[in-house]
């Protein structure tokens, strides 16, 4: 019996042993790991951003961890991501295939596709549609300030109110995007944009949150009834909302008179007719609303982090209205090209874009081939985690790495300079593609509001909280902002 019971438990040790996960040769260190779990107790699944710092700090800028069972490499620092992000971009171009985000999103996009001739001819076409519907050109600018006069009237109904502007700032973002994309903007209380927005904002919490990471640790789980399965939900919700927009423009559509983004995709379909393509209507959906979520929930984060900061550092929204004043006296509104002449305006919106770090992990990507990295050996299809706020915060790299100065994007001189650092969009091939919407945005919708408000915090609103909210986007926590005309 002592014999039996001894084999079994020297077996079921065996069997234990066969499931810890093991580091293949010459690759990054990292912490032991455990069985099944690797080394998903070395992190707080609610927010692991701080414990990816401390392990840096424990094994070097490059070191691995083991999701559940699979292998994930950590870089960090200006001279890792260079050398993975730029001088070996395509070594590091790849997506993983296998997570819960590319499971709801049934590989369909353009931001999550895997390195390839797809991911290729998608990217290209979403860059030259952008570029075509006017982007950094006078036509873009229009639809941008159209948006904001929304925003303005929104703030004019609440001049000497204290209120919210969450909801605000995230329909502006989504309207503009919605303009490029469908031809038309919503308004704040239509019930489309209100369900997109609210699916949104629940996957973003779930894709990044604890349900997330045991759905891509366990498969076994996945059949089961858990909350992840809202994600999956909300990603039909709007598959069918927009296949419905698709449909209605169908009927109304001119062939090679396109309107819009949804246009354009159809007319590249009857062009590639018969073709062997990666085109298809029934990705349409998903891709645009891919571009839909890229576009809207970074920007809005980003402004709401912005008038954060601008409320509590007054100083530096005052600066930034006698420099507006004096470059815009005379003209009507501000255009994209007047900040070549705004140094410090400039520099506020990079500084906010460095202290946001809104996708504070990038989109995580994977290795194309088997490659090295600061001497270390990376095989193919090994996940690769960008914590981008090793650079964006990074010592000897920025004058103020750990407090919000704006003297961070200024030399002696006051002229605006940009730090080879700063890497908010990520750098590479795989860099955001809608990075210079966002730039313009911010800009003209910036300098707009503070031309014409001064925004304060509220007395009643005791000490603000700039540790932001964890998601696959960082935002500020809930906050209210008092408006007055200046």
């Amino acid at each position: 019996m002592f014999v039996s019971i001894v084999l079994l438990w020297l077996c079921l040790w065996f069997i234990i042993l066969q499931l810890k996960a093991r580091r293949p040769k010459n690759f990054p260190p990292g912490p032991p790991t455990l069985p099944v779990l690797g080394n998903l107790l070395n992190l707080n699944l609610e927010n692991p951003l701080q414990d990816f710092e401390r392990l840096r700090k424990s094994y070097g800028n490059v070191y691995s961890l083991f999701i559940g069972p699979k292998p994930a490499v950590i870089i960090n620092g200006l001279k890792v991501m260079k050398e993975a992000m730029v001088i070996k971009a395509t070594d590091f171009a790849g997506r993983p295939q296998d997570l819960f985000i590319n499971d709801i999103t049934q590989r369909k996009g353009v931001i999550l596709a895997d390195y390839g001739e797809n991911w290729k001819e998608h990217r290209r076409f979403a860059l030259m549609t952008l570029r075509n519907f006017g982007l950094g050109k006078q036509s873009m600018e229009d639809r941008i300030h159209d948006e904001i006069c929304y925003t303005v009237k929104t703030l004019e109904k609440n001049v000497g109110e204290t209120f919210s502007p969450q909801v605000m700032f995230h329909n502006a973002g989504s309207n503009i995007i919605c303009q490029i994309l469908f031809g038309k903007r919503y308004e704040y209380d239509d019930d489309i944009i209100k369900v997109i927005v609210q699916c949104f904002t629940e996957n973003a919490r779930l894709g990044n949150g604890l349900w997330a990471m045991l759905y891509d640790s366990l498969p076994p789980i996945r059949y089961l009834p858990l909350p992840f399965k809202k994600a999956f939900k909300n990603a039909e919700i709007c598959e069918n909302l927009i296949f419905n927009l698709v449909e209605e423009f169908k009927k109304t559509r001119v062939p090679g008179e396109p309107r819009h983004f949804v246009d354009c995709y159809l007319d590249e379909l009857d062009k590639r007719s018969g073709e062997d393509s990666s085109f298809s209507e029934d990705r349409l959906p998903l891709y645009s609303l891919d571009l839909h979520f890229a576009g809207t929930d970074t920007t809005s984060n980003t402004l709401l982090t912005a008038f954060l900061y601008l409320m509590n550092f007054p100083h530096v929204q005052e600066r930034c209205q006698q420099e507006i004043d004096q470059v815009l006296d005379g003209k009507d509104r501000v255009s994209f090209e007047d900040r070549h002449n705004m140094p410090y305006v400039q520099a506020v919106i990079h500084e906010v874009l460095r202290v946001a770090n809104t996708v504070p992990l990038s989109v995580f990507h994977c290795t194309t081939k088997d490659t090295e990295l600061m001497e270390y050996t990376i095989p193919r299809g090994t996940m690769i985690i960008q914590n981008l706020m090793s650079v964006l915060r990074e010592e000897g790299q920025w004058k103020f790495p750990h407090e919000f100065n704006p003297e961070n994007f200024l030399n002696e001189q006051g002229d605006f300079v940009k730090p080879e650092a700063f890497m908010p969009f990520s750098a590479g091939p795989r860099m955001c593609l809608g990075e210079g919407l966002a730039r313009m945005e911010l800009f003209l919708i910036t300098v707009t509001l503070l031309r014409k408000f001064r925004f304060v915090w509220p007395e009643d609103a005791g000490e603000p909280d700039f540790s932001p909210a964890y998601g696959i986007t960082l935002c500020p926590k809930p906050y209210n902002m008092k408006v007055e005309l200046r």
